[in-house]
């Protein structure tokens, strides 16, 4: 497990915001040297905390406005080539192996309901899927986010290397 502290959180705060804010800015908005923030980020990128530096999409935007959740039972030893399955449709965001009744919670996106529903089909056709249930989202009224997480995580820690930041 990777240490962090608040002002790591901080930096991660700022990415968020904007991963495209350069080192020199982020220094000067956290009244630090470049080369701490650069050795900051390496440390974590390296400790894998930092995995990438990610457009935030809107899909609406891009005719795209239909969102699901589908929860999926797969049959004992399945579970790979479903994931494999699932991992070659350009529809599906993500999937989450998943504990109770559902083994896979899968994201997909869709431009029309007839889509998400030819969609649906598609993958209840995928051979070991044996149940599903679908949940379509209206909004998404909080988007993933992790550094208030984070920010509570770090809370009873310092600034750096030196005291708490005033």
């Amino acid at each position: 497990m990777l240490s962090i502290d608040r002002l790591d959180v901080e930096l991660l705060e700022m990415l968020a915001t904007d991963a495209r804010t350069g080192v020199v800015e982020l220094a000067t908005r956290l009244g630090i040297s470049r080369n701490t923030v650069q050795a900051r980020l390496r440390r974590l990128e390296e400790g894998g905390l930092l995995a990438g530096y990610r457009p935030e999409l809107v899909l609406e935007r891009a005719g795209v406005p239909v969102l699901a959740f589908i929860g999926l039972e797969v049959q004992q030893g399945r579970l790979a080539s479903i994931i494999d399955a699932l991992t070659a449709m350009p529809q599906v965001l993500e999937i989450h192996a998943t504990t109770g009744r559902e083994d896979l919670l899968v994201r997909v996106a869709a431009d029309t309901q007839a889509a998400l529903q030819q969609l649906i089909e598609s993958i209840v056709g995928i051979a070991g899927v044996v149940h599903s249930t679908t949940t379509l989202a209206l909004t998404t009224p909080l988007p993933y986010r992790a550094v208030p997480l984070l920010k509570y995580l770090t809370r009873d820690t310092g600034w750096g290397r030196s005291t708490p930041r005033a």
